[in-house]
């Protein structure tokens, strides 16, 4: 690990606040790009595919751009995590929110399925990227507050995006004739990835491991090891197959299992009630913004292990209970999306503290964006085996929910293989 080359002075109010706010927008509008095709998929294919579709096509079709998003942002991930150790953290989250903007503006000009497909994988790529580097920015930006509240800050922002992209759909319902206006306006947030390569400090520990300063504090990049080697390495290398091991855990839960809740609802309301998606979202949304916050608070009222046993138990049972115990447009249906929102999501925001805390400066974005994404290589396996499983099961969305509650379940067990104390402490 190099050792700080040159005393770099914190930054002042001012700057971490507008780290703060920069890094919070990143992935409010991430999580609009992780909403989107939840809500917009079935109307993109019945308009793509015209005579062509049915719904088990349908479902076909949004595991593939789902797989493709999850592919893309594991790639990402470690890509644009990796670029954030070497060039700087604000330098590579600028990247990360133009990549995803800009891709998902092309989905307003698609003319076929597979033209959507490939910008979903785009998308992605700049989805992965933007949770490593702006969580490790924030987290060494204000090194004396507490990790708790800024890192339940930057995680319930995620969900905030998804809330947001719901509201939206309420009020402008997406339909087959009318859905591209959706992507152009996830395209906006190029503005903000601009003014991130344009303005925003860089961060004073990742200064601090780099010899001299440039333009903007952001030092000339020195040379130093391949920080995504070091973790395959011992000391790392344990702890970040850990890492890796609990991350995957509540992806593959959430994109494998919960996200079918969305096109379920869109299916049984069908076009009389083409808003209904977006409310489902919306009160899945209302409870991850919660949950993401109070899963980073968990940590430190129970512990790291404690916490992600309890989280595991109570994911499993509120995702069985979303799709075995009741169904969409039944009243008891929103309240448990809403609870089973808020169960899942504390993982998230569970993740926001132990990941980074896990690995040191020089290597804390690419470890933590390897850990975080690695579980979503798994997730597009584990999507494409549930878009099978739909079509098996004759395109029963509470079967294929119940069956893949049993994901998080595995957490019960994952967990004792993890480290239960941070690189501070080692």
């Amino acid at each position: 690990m190099p050792a700080p080359s040159a005393a770099v002075a914190p930054l002042g109010p001012r700057a971490r606040v507008a780290v703060l706010a920069a890094a919070f927008l990143g992935l409010l509008f991430d999580g609009v790009e992780l909403g989107l095709m939840p809500v917009a998929s079935l109307s993109v294919s019945k308009n793509l595919l015209g005579d062509a579709f049915t719904p088990a096509a349908g479902g076909d079709w949004f595991a593939r751009f789902t797989a493709a998003l999850m592919l893309g942002a594991a790639i990402g991930g470690i890509v644009l995590g990796n670029l954030g150790d070497r060039i700087g953290r604000s330098r590579a989250m600028g990247v990360s929110i133009l990549f995803y903007s800009v891709c998902a503006a092309l989905g307003s000009l698609v003319t076929s399925q597979e033209q959507m497909l490939a910008l979903r994988f785009f998308v992605g790529l700049g989805v992965g990227g933007m949770w490593p580097n702006g969580i490790a920015l924030v987290a060494e930006s204000w090194p004396t507050a507490s990790k708790a509240t800024v890192s339940g800050v930057m995680a319930a922002g995620l969900n905030a995006g998804i809330l947001l992209l719901a509201q939206l759909a309420q009020a402008w319902p997406i339909t087959p004739d009318s859905w591209r206006w959706i992507f152009r306006l996830a395209g906006l947030p190029a503005v903000l990835g601009l003014l991130v390569l344009a303005a925003l400090p860089e961060s004073p520990q990742w200064l601090a491991t780099r010899a001299g300063e440039g333009r903007r504090g952001k030092g000339d990049v020195a040379p130093q090891p391949n920080p995504l080697a070091s973790l395959f390495r011992p000391p790392l290398v344990r702890t970040t197959l850990a890492a890796v091991l609990v991350s995957a855990i509540p992806m593959v839960g959430a994109w494998s299992a919960s996200k079918w809740m969305v096109p379920w609802a869109d299916s049984v309301a069908g076009p009389t009630q083409a808003s209904y998606k977006a409310v489902t979202q919306g009160w899945w949304a209302a409870g991850s913004v919660l949950g993401s916050f109070v899963g980073a608070q968990l940590v430190g009222w129970l512990g790291r292990r404690g916490s992600y046993l309890l989280i595991s138990a109570a994911a499993t049972a509120a995702t069985a209970a979303m799709f075995r115990l009741t169904a969409p447009l039944e009243p008891t249906f929103l309240p448990i999306v809403f609870v089973q929102g808020f169960v899942s999501t504390l993982f998230f925001g569970w993740l926001a503290v132990y990941l980074p805390a896990l690995f040191p400066v020089d290597v804390r974005a690419t470890g933590s964006g390897l850990a975080y994404n690695s579980g979503r290589f798994l997730t597009a396996l584990g999507v494409l085996a549930s878009g099978w499983l739909f079509a098996a099961l004759g395109g029963d969305y509470a079967r294929v929910g119940g069956l893949l509650s049993l994901v998080y379940a595995v957490g019960l067990a994952a967990i004792w293989l993890a480290p239960n104390r941070s690189a501070d402490e080692v």
